[in-house]
């Protein structure tokens, strides 16, 4: 299968936000946890989005198999929802997604993410690319996130 890593534009929004629930979803039956926010986002939200991040999209036969969301403020970048379609799970998508990152903000002096507790697979993700956890929050909700960066 041929992958092409490119900008997403608000056109995709709609897309970018079914993939979202698809993947979300399948996460919420695994951990059998409903609660997870991006199930709840609506397509006006993530179209706003779109004005004050950078969308990238893993395209394949027309179709977005995956998609990440950035940021740049003061030398940092930050990295948002990583979401491959649970049908495309384990094929470097995430990977790719992440690596072009990089050379998207080449000015960027540090990388940070974050991640839930639960997201073992991420976790090992993010550490084979050179991601270290720098600290760890408790949510009200009881859920655990931990904070991911990479310096350059």
């Amino acid at each position: 299968m041929d992958i092409s890593i490119i900008q997403a534009s608000p056109v995709d929004a709609e897309e970018i936000l079914t993939l979202q629930k698809v993947a979300y979803r399948s996460e919420a039956k695994l951990n059998d946890d409903w609660n997870i926010p991006p199930l709840t986002q609506t397509l006006s939200e993530i179209e706003e989005e779109f004005k004050a991040k950078f969308f990238l999209k893993a395209v394949a036969q027309e179709k977005i198999l995956g998609s990440v969301r950035t940021s740049l403020d003061s030398g940092t970048c930050f990295v948002g929802r990583l979401i491959v379609h649970p049908d495309y799970q384990g094929k470097g998508i995430g990977t790719l997604l992440m690596k072009k990152i990089e050379t998207v903000f080449p000015d960027a002096a540090r990388f940070e993410l974050f991640t839930g507790i639960r997201s073992i697979n991420n976790i090992r993700l993010y550490q084979r690319l050179g991601y270290q956890k720098s600290r760890e929050e408790s949510l009200p909700s009881g859920a655990r996130i931990i904070y991911m960066e990479k310096n350059r």
